[in-house]
């Protein structure tokens, strides 16, 4: 074969290579990204003018797909760039030095290299829009919802006001009836609960009105502690706290900021089990104030864990949640330009990871 033909048979080689990474990458799931770098590594390789003795390396990330070996003396390399920034690179060995690389044997993985990193950008875009339309999706839900639960709030206040007033007036001239006592009580107690829950619900569908001002919230961490003394008492759950800076300030709403942290110790307090301990942590970096709370209880499912937030959730039984104590309080911690995460702890139970901005 002469030269001609050899470098006829080269140039085949590669065009052929590029064609099966083009048809790969149109048809390549974005879930499964490991898999559809290998299958590009194994055609480029066959591209080679010495593929036997040929090893490709395609590395994005933590990433690494290798074929063959890798010896960095003997190789050739080209950057995958994410818009515009260098996410990756394939690079392609010999294992024999006396060996070289052709012209476009460069030119081939610089090629691929930009169809890789066009078809992460896809990908990355993709994302972005499902991740955006969901968003829009949530908020246009609770803006009808909160229009919803505004009215019906209003409407259920005053009748149940005056139904824990009348049963209170009613359980003082019947106190020598201990039935009907006892059932005034079952009375009073549910109607209690559910004014709770038309106050979560008014504040949940209200603007929320707010009066920033600089506070140190660790003062309120402290207070709340002591006013669930006797929740963490009657559950036979304790706590720890980790909090090392006497000052963490924050520009935000001391009631707002005192209900989330009263709703997520009352939920850690909850799901923990006898004996179990609640850990509150409070630490800053350069721009927020992060607080965790941490309980020993069962954690939470998938499920749980991406619908925690929305109205209206809860993994208590009848008649002990409204599942509306955490989407209140993701609404202030969004209402101060925050952040609120739900996840489990490698040990066991869940951790509310909270970030608000300084």
């Amino acid at each position: 074969m002469n030269a001609t033909e050899e470098a006829l048979k080269e140039r085949i080689k590669e065009l052929t290579c590029l064609y099966e990474v083009s048809s790969i990458l149109v048809n390549a799931d974005p879930e499964y990204q490991e898999e559809t770098f290998q299958a590009i590594a194994f055609s480029l390789k066959k591209a080679f003018q010495f593929p036997e003795y040929t090893g490709i390396l395609i590395r994005k990330g933590k990433t690494q797909i290798k074929t063959g070996f890798s010896d960095n003396k003997a190789s050739i390399s080209s950057p995958i760039y994410l818009f515009n920034k260098e996410e990756g690179a394939i690079v392609v060995s010999l294992k024999k030095k006396e060996m070289s690389f052709l012209r476009e044997e460069q030119q081939l993985i610089d090629n691929i290299a930009l169809k890789i990193g066009d078809f992460l950008e896809r990908v990355a875009i993709k994302k972005n829009e499902s991740l955006l339309k969901r968003q829009m999706e949530h908020a246009d839900r609770l803006s009808i919802l909160g229009e919803l639960t505004a009215g019906i709030a209003h409407e259920l206040n005053t009748p149940l006001a005056n139904i824990l007033g009348f049963a209170e007036l009613l359980k003082e001239s019947m106190a020598s009836d201990k039935t009907a006592a006892s059932d005034l009580d079952k009375i009073i107690k549910n109607t209690i609960f559910s004014r709770e829950v038309v106050k979560k619900l008014m504040f949940f569908a209200c603007a929320m009105p707010k009066e920033k001002k600089h506070i140190n919230i660790v003062p309120h961490i402290y207070d709340s502690l002591d006013l669930l003394e006797a929740t963490f008492r009657k559950e036979q759950v304790s706590y720890q706290v980790k909090i090392e800076e006497e000052a963490l300030v924050i520009q935000a709403d001391t009631v707002q900021i005192t209900q989330i942290i009263f709703n997520l110790i009352i939920n850690a307090i909850y799901f923990s089990p006898k004996n179990g301990v609640v850990t509150i942590e409070a630490f800053q970096d350069t721009e927020h104030i992060i607080l965790k709370i941490l309980d020993e209880g069962p954690g939470l499912s998938e499920e749980a864990l991406e619908k925690v937030f929305q109205p209206f959730f809860t993994t208590k039984p009848t008649g002990e949640g409204s599942g509306l104590g955490l989407s209140v309080v993701h609404g202030i911690v969004a209402s101060h330009k925050g952040s609120i995460v739900a996840q489990n702890n490698t040990d066991k139970g869940a951790i509310f990871s909270v970030r608000l901005p300084k």
